[in-house]
């Protein structure tokens, strides 16, 4: 008999990828970090790695995106505690670092560009090349196809 799956908690939209689009943002599910494609048919969820977490935020920060629906905006706040989640799963300390130094710059008010530039700084070497906004273009097609 299979259990039932538990519900995605805390879903928060960073914007829309294309304007009257579906909105992508977070949602968490048993406490793990997860993607999140919303729209007006369905909601559907994968798991974040941390460098999808951080396109995401960049991707705020930037304001790259259109504008996300307001009943289920993210705030600055919802993307502090957020890096501060992966900050508190990160083995390397190096990274670890480069990702308090996004939260307090998020918790000081920052620019969103240099908000955006400490976030970009803890990407992975072989992922900081690829465009945070195409990354997570890419992840929601493949979520929003079912995958």
């Amino acid at each position: 008999m299979s259990r039932p799956e538990e519900a995605l908690e805390g879903a928060r939209a960073i914007g829309r990828l294309e304007p009257d689009g579906p909105w992508i943002g977070f949602g968490f599910r048993r406490g793990a970090t997860r993607l999140v494609v919303g729209g007006p048919d369905a909601t559907r969820d994968a798991p974040a790695e941390p460098d999808l977490v951080l396109a995401l935020a960049i991707a705020y920060f930037t304001d790259a995106l259109a504008d996300a629906p307001q009943d289920v905006e993210a705030t600055q706040a919802d993307l502090s505690a957020l890096i501060a989640e992966l900050m508190r799963h990160e083995a390397d300390g190096a990274r670890r670092a480069r990702l308090a130094e996004a939260v307090d710059a998020i918790d000081d008010g920052l620019a969103g560009d240099a908000v955006a530039g400490r976030l970009a700084a803890a990407r992975a070497a072989d992922d900081a090349g690829i465009d945070p906004v195409e990354l997570l273009a890419a992840r929601a097609r493949e979520l929003r196809a079912g995958g």
